[in-house]
């Protein structure tokens, strides 16, 4: 096989336009996310054509990446199974030497590797979103919050809501894949789905888009349901508005990491993740997964409001202890 000289950025640049079209934004996202250490690492080491990689430099790399970045065992396992399909592709195009993929290795997970349990209780939920319906109702944070927590929706598909798909007649939200109009779900049309709202959530939303969204229409002409003053409320500001508000001083006025909140870098606008007790979009998803799976709900009906299967939803959303299942199940020996 002829080989073309090709460099790190230039080969990253095009394997993420000639996937575009095939997955979804946040797939692209992440790719670029993970592959730009291996750039990185490549213009240290000085290797400006990837026709010149070896299995013994693609180790070394692995080796790097795991003691720069800190990895968990799961992490490191994603990063490099994405590298092993970065670097097929290069092949595919002439660009590195045949079947050196092949000798990208990735740890095998085993036991709980492979399990995330950071998750918010439901105590820590209802703190918090009880302190939203008191001192900033119907404001944008409250509606993210309370949408993450009782629909247990991704962050992706609250950023695809317009208002017309919220029923308040039927109190409900229907979530749908719209790639063309530039909003995408996770796993496309079978992401589709009817979600019921709660009496609550079902006014909160009135009270939201009478009260409090900016009557706006994004660039498609369509009106979202999650407004800012630009439009349609970015992804990512949805994820700020959780680190932002999960932080512990937002509900309480005290730091129980024992820090000054005038000072601490935590609190300036962009920085709240950065602090230690902060949580995730996702980490409200598995509690908001979890809190429905305590309250009995069967793990059929969760899977279908949530939109996982049930395989992965027992591997890597349900955080009841042995013991509380065994509990539950207790409920049913009179059945027998």
């Amino acid at each position: 096989m002829s080989l073309e000289p090709i460099d790190p950025e230039t080969a990253l640049e095009l394997y993420l336009a000639d996937r575009e079209n095939n997955v979804t934004e946040g797939t692209i996202r992440s790719h670029r996310s993970r592959l730009s250490h291996f750039v990185r690492w490549c213009e240290q080491k000085e290797i400006t054509n990837l026709n010149n990689l070896t299995g013994r430099k693609l180790h070394r790399y692995r080796l790097w990446r795991r003691d720069e970045g800190d990895l968990s065992v799961a992490t490191e396992k994603t990063q490099m199974d994405t590298l092993r399909v970065f670097i097929r592709w290069v092949e595919s195009v002439d660009g590195a030497p045949e079947d050196i993929h092949v000798k990208i290795r990735s740890p095998t997970l085993t036991g709980d590797d492979n399990v995330r349990d950071a998750m918010v209780d439901t105590e820590r939920a209802e703190e918090l979103l009880g302190y939203l319906r008191r001192y900033e109702y119907a404001t944008r944070p409250h509606v993210v919050i309370a949408l993450m927590w009782h629909t247990m929706m991704r962050v992706g598909a609250i950023h695809s809501l317009d208002v017309a798909d919220f029923d308040p007649e039927e109190k409900s939200l229907e979530v749908v894949h719209r790639p063309e109009k530039g909003t995408p779900i996770k796993n496309s049309t079978d992401g589709e789905r009817l979600v019921a709202l709660s009496d609550e959530v079902c006014q909160l939303l009135i009270d939201w888009i009478e009260q409090r969204r900016k009557d706006v229409t994004d660039e498609h002409g369509r009106e979202p349901l999650i407004t800012t003053s630009q439009g349609r409320a970015h992804t990512t500001t949805l994820r700020n508005d959780c680190y932002r508000y999960t932080r512990p001083c937002i509900s309480t006025g005290e730091c129980p990491h024992g820090r000054d909140i005038d000072d601490c870098r935590a609190a300036e606008y962009g920085h709240a993740s950065e602090c230690p007790s902060s949580e995730s979009p996702h980490s409200f998803r598995r509690g908001g997964i979890t809190h429905s799976l305590q309250q009995d709900w069967p793990m059929r009906a969760v899977g279908d409001r949530a939109n996982v299967s049930e395989q992965v939803l027992e591997m890597h959303y349900d955080q009841r202890t042995e013991k509380e299942k065994m509990e539950q199940r207790r409920d049913y020996l009179d059945r027998l």
